[in-house]
């Protein structure tokens, strides 16, 4: 009787293989941490008995395998045995292009980011500081008289010298004011808020020119319920001259947002990154060009990219200045070019592919889970590319943004088969899709277009394709470039995104299989997933 129940249950686990073509999971881990890798082997003895077949692996850890103890390598070995008594094939990830902090850790100088063009410095004590030749002005920023900002919502209304917002019903809330700036110039904003049991999201944004283009991304940060907070936010004014502050939120679920005693100033220098692609200049009133080590001591931000540890950057902190060497007469005017880091919502940062320190790095990380893991099979992580295509070497490259992606992903998969000739490679699609992310712009901090980044790819690079809002299209694009797909549902999202995805797959050639996809690590789910899909197979 215990045979014919393993006989069937063993027909019923091939089936629903079947059914479903390659079953895959998203697990982003520590393999550090020896709970985190059990849960793993829980996780992983139940998605053999569910009928998945791969595991696609990320661990930041991957970028820096060089530091890492024996633990961590025990642990690893763990995970492999694991996966082969399960029959899992392990993916692990490897060129982290778009969420590149922890690559950066390798050199947070190789940071992306805009340029500052000609800020004036004027020396004073023998120190060189940014001092603004038309410093913004912000009316009203104490909140004292509403009255002084350019408009606002009914739901903005004035609270003992701050403005108070709410909107149980889901709706906006916000005060406005039109800015006058000069081009190419780093801002520094900051601003007190408090919120009470507040469901939503505290924003600045500084929405620039008739298009209105975002020049801010980076979130605030602010908790559900706090006391007074400083928040601070800078930008780069990119091209414009004009721009509008918003404070306030887009919608929200009930609760309450103060703001008070916001001040903006143009700042420079702070992130500065430093690298060959991204030359430091400085420059008297005459136009000559002073030398680092000699006119001036070198200049370096100590905080850019060590935060708590490499790679770790925060929006802001006191920029260095520029100590001269020499006599220099008080009120010395000098004009300075840098490139300084932008972040994207939660401290995303983007390395710069221009550089080819950026693939040198790229490859010898993909080198070592190679040696690390084996097999044939990995994950190029081009993904969300969001800050690209300012420096130096972006521009002398001839490239644009949509052209390094795509050459970059060209490199990460001849690399792959390079070092495994039977490799199969796999990538993110929303950076080569027209459908998705691979646009005209603007997009986010991109300086360009991402266009045409699909016409690098080769065949055999196989599209793992998330873009369930446009997948008809998306699908019909890839397959009719001769990609075979994987797609990624779930998304912590109800099933009837699945279900539109099983639908839209049909009559689709190359179609190799789903994967759970959760970004919350929210397994609770695993199971219904693979029994929905062998619901859904013809």
């Amino acid at each position: 009787m215990n045979r014919l129940l393993a006989v069937v249950c063993l027909a019923a686990l091939l089936s629903a293989r079947a059914a479903a073509g390659e079953l895959w999971l998203y697990a982003a881990d520590n393999l550090a941490v020896n709970d985190r890798v059990a849960r793993l082997e829980t996780l992983f003895d139940r998605a053999h008995a569910a009928g998945y077949t791969h595991v696609l692996l990320s661990d930041s850890k991957f970028c820096r395998l060089s530091d890492l103890h024996d633990g961590y390598f025990k642990n690893v070995a763990r995970i492999r045995e694991s996966a082969a008594r399960n029959q899992l094939t392990l993916v692990p990830a490897v060129y982290p292009v778009g969420y590149s902090n922890d690559l950066l850790w390798q050199d947070p100088d190789l940071a992306e980011g805009p340029p500052i063009r000609d800020a004036r410095f004027v020396v004073h004590g023998g120190i060189a500081r940014p001092e603004s030749e038309a410093p913004p002005r912000l009316r009203g920023g104490d909140f004292a008289d509403l009255k002084s900002w350019d408009w606002k919502d009914e739901s903005v209304v004035a609270d003992n010298g701050s403005a108070r917002m709410s909107d149980p019903k889901g709706g906006n809330a916000r005060i406005v004011q039109k800015l006058r700036l000069l081009p190419w110039r780093q801002y520094h904003l900051s601003v007190r808020v408090k919120t009470d049991a507040f469901k939503g999201e505290p924003e600045v944004k500084i929405l620039a020119g008739v298009e209105g283009r975002a020049l801010n991304f980076a979130t605030l940060g602010a908790a559900s319920s706090q006391d007074w907070k400083t928040h601070h936010v800078v930008f780069n004014s990119l091209t414009y001259t004009n721009a509008n502050l918003y404070l306030g939120f887009w919608g929200s679920r009930g609760g309450t947002v103060w703001w008070d005693d916001a001040a903006l100033e143009e700042t420079a220098l702070v992130n500065l990154v430093r690298r060959p692609g991204a030359p430091f200049r400085v420059r008297d009133a005459n136009g000559r060009e002073l030398s680092e080590g000699q006119d001036f001591e070198p200049v370096h931000d100590p905080r850019m990219g060590h935060v708590k540890w490499p790679g770790d950057y925060d929006v802001w902190h006191e920029p260095p200045v520029i100590h001269m060497r020499g006599q220099w007469p008080d009120g010395t005017k000098l004009r300075v070019d840098a490139t300084h880091m932008t972040g994207v919502h939660e401290e995303q940062v983007m390395l710069d592919l221009a550089e080819p320190k950026a693939e040198l790095l790229l490859r010898e990380q993909a080198r070592g889970v190679q040696r690390l893991f084996g097999g044939t099979n990995y994950m190029l992580s081009h993904d969300e590319i969001r800050v690209l295509g300012w420096s130096d070497a972006a521009r002398q490259s001839g490239k644009t943004p949509g052209r390094l992606v795509g050459d970059s992903a060209l490199s990460g998969f001849d690399f792959l088969r390079s070092l495994e000739p039977a490799a199969r490679v796999f990538a993110w699609s929303d950076m080569f899709d027209p459908n998705h992310n691979a646009v005209k712009g603007p997009y986010y901090m991109v300086n360009g277009s991402l266009e045409g980044s699909w016409d690098s790819l080769p065949k055999d690079l196989v599209m793992v394709n998330w873009n369930h809002g446009k997948r008809d299209a998306s699908l019909r694009f890839f397959a009719g470039r001769g990609h075979r797909q994987l797609i990624a549902g779930y998304y912590d999202n109800p099933w009837k995104e699945l279900d539109d995805w099983t639908t839209s797959a049909k009559g689709v050639d190359g179609i190799l299989g789903y994967m759970y996809t959760t970004w919350r690590g929210d397994y609770s789910k695993l199971e219904e997933f693979a029994t929905r899909l062998k619901a859904s197979a013809p």
